[in-house]
């Protein structure tokens, strides 16, 4: 492959060892960098951006060694430049001498990774070998050493860099039957090698096995989001959506915010009516109605969105972003969200509430009253939430009643002007 030999990579001497030191920034914008220029390669000449994915894969390791990694995200850059990267070489034209070469490099510098850093490399072996019989040698290159440490004998027992990579060769390979009797020898259950054996029973046909050896792979230490996600996705692809929504839709789709996670499950169930869902999500968080404040918003439910911001304590500060987004398109809907934001920060809620958050939350809820044409009754509310105030240095309330007079003044000054015009 004379075109990639002569190859002039930007990135080669970007990633030396101990290239980036501790600080990950640096590290991560280089990472993308590097993945940008692969994949530019790779749009003109295949095979080039084929080497190209395994010259970087080869010297991301050495070059992070020292990468402060404590917050995940040197972590999360890498795992995803791998994804790309194992597409990328897959689908490189590639005989199988030169296949066979970029193999030997790869799997020698996941041996040699002892932070770890490129592991999930592992995983996909079976896609970069990218044929069943290239796969297949491979199968066999890594099957002894898993039945040794899955053996009889405990003295062998431990971990072995090849036991993934021999499941994703295994069922590249088409050899399920293999993967369901290695498994049988495993001392223990452990999602990320059984998962190999969901895919085999699917592969074979067989849904009802394979959602049953999924639930079977639950225990301590296993992540039950990934097993109900793999369960629901069986269920799904056997056309039973009520199934599958009543027993993994939330533990399957739970994301980081409540929004996210209101939408994955929309997305997923489309037949489902979004005023039903977002009830059927709020009953199942008993005590964090609120929570799901900003998804009811997002979904136009605004009525509902209200009542969850009564019934249990929503962040404040969503709600005042509400009032202010929502103060001329939907300001009566603007004008609640805010009283309720000023009703949770009475009683106390809200993270380092200061003067300024106050003022903005009576602000907006005065300013979407006037557009919604109830600022007396808008005043009236706002004295009622004073008067029950629990909080003995009444700060919330000093702020409101400051508010009030600038309310109850700015109103005087303008009957005024209007008299005498």
């Amino acid at each position: 492959m004379s075109s990639s030999d002569k190859a002039t990579w930007t990135f080669r001497a970007r990633f030396r060892r101990h290239a980036f030191g501790w600080r990950s920034q640096p590290a991560i914008a280089r990472i993308k960098e590097a993945v940008a220029e692969i994949k530019k390669a790779a749009q003109k000449n295949p095979l080039l951006g084929g080497e190209g994915a395994v010259l970087f894969l080869e010297r991301i390791s050495p070059a992070i060694g020292q990468v402060d990694s404590s917050s995940g995200a040197i972590g999360t850059a890498v795992n995803n430049a791998i994804q790309t990267l194992t597409m990328i070489i897959a689908n490189a034209p590639a005989d199988d001498k030169l296949r066979d070469g970029w193999l030997k490099r790869l799997w020698q510098a996941v041996e040699t990774d002892d932070i770890p850093c490129i592991e999930l490399l592992a995983d996909q072996w079976g896609d970069l070998c990218a044929s069943a019989p290239c796969a297949s040698l491979w199968a066999d290159e890594f099957i002894a050493g898993v039945r040794m440490t899955w053996g009889p004998n405990p003295e062998l027992h431990g971990f072995y860099k090849g036991t993934a990579a021999c499941l994703s060769s295994l069922h590249k390979a088409g050899r399920n039957e293999e993967i369901l009797q290695l498994l049988q020898m495993a001392p223990y259950k452990f999602w990320h090698y059984r998962q190999w054996g969901v895919k085999a029973l699917m592969a074979m046909g067989k849904k009802g096995e394979a959602l049953k050896f999924a639930e079977d792979s639950r225990g301590r230490n296993q992540s039950d989001a990934l097993i109900s996600e793999v369960c629901e996705e069986i269920l799904l692809s056997s056309g039973m959506s009520e199934q599958a929504f009543s027993r993994y839709a939330i533990q399957a789709n739970w994301k980081t915010t409540y929004l996210a996670t209101f939408n994955a499950i929309a997305k997923k169930y489309p037949h489902k009516n979004p005023e039903d869902l977002l009830k059927y999500l709020a009953d199942s968080t008993p005590g964090d109605e609120g929570k799901w404040f900003a998804a009811a918003k997002s979904a136009g439910l605004y009525d509902q969105a209200i009542e969850l911001a009564h019934e249990s304590p929503c962040d404040p500060r969503t709600l005042v972003r509400a009032a202010k987004e929502m103060a001329e398109k939907q300001p009566r809907f603007a004008m609640e969200a805010g009283l309720a934001a000023l009703r949770w920060l009475v009683r106390g809620y809200g993270y380092e509430v200061t003067n300024l958050d106050v003022r903005q939350a009576c602000q907006w809820t005065m300013k979407a009253a006037g557009h919604a044409g109830c600022s007396p009754e808008a005043l009236q509310r706002l004295r009622d939430l004073v008067a029950g105030e629990e909080q003995e240095e009444g700060f919330v309330s000093r702020i409101i009643d400051d508010c009030m007079e600038y309310s109850d003044n700015a109103k005087l000054l303008f009957s005024q002007v209007h008299s005498e015009t």
